[in-house]
């Protein structure tokens, strides 16, 4: 997880954000807790999202770096689907559907497709990551759930 490589940040600048505007970040936590506790809806996590994005802008970060530390954590995340992959290819379950589309499932990750086509739905952990173009990796993982039965 290089995402939470702190070592390449200003610490003394981040130290001064904190000293400066403590009282901000402590009303933005509390406000965060009420939001959480009391919303029960996808607009909560809306709500959370824009707090935590204010707080961001509000630190000094710009939109190139929210952007690179975003490519990290979908880096990281998809780094994580693929060694799911790997790991548990001998406990993956291959279905074919109903609707001529297949499905490989394992307990951390989900593959969707249509035969003879070059991409996959991949979902990790119950969490939609988008599709996938097939690869080596992907593909091996599909015919280990065939061969599993």
């Amino acid at each position: 997880m290089d995402f939470l490589d702190f070592s390449t940040y200003d610490t003394d600048t981040w130290m001064t954000f904190f000293k400066d505007h403590w009282l901000m970040l402590v009303i933005a936590l509390v406000v965060l807790f009420m939001i959480v506790r009391i919303v029960k809806t996808v607009l909560k996590w809306a709500i959370v999202a824009a707090i935590v994005l204010g707080i961001v802008v509000y630190s000094g970060y710009s939109m190139d770096d929210l952007k690179e530390i975003g490519t990290k954590v979908a880096d990281t995340v998809k780094q994580e689907a693929v060694n799911a992959m790997v790991g548990e290819a001998k406990d993956a379950s291959f279905v074919n559907n109903s609707d001529g589309t297949f499905t490989v499932k394992t307990k951390n990750v989900e593959l969707t497709g249509v035969p003879g086509e070059n991409e996959v739905a991949v979902s990790f952990r119950g969490t939609e990551l988008g599709k996938w173009e097939l690869d080596s990796t992907i593909q091996t993982f599909i015919d280990q759930a065939k061969q599993n039965g």
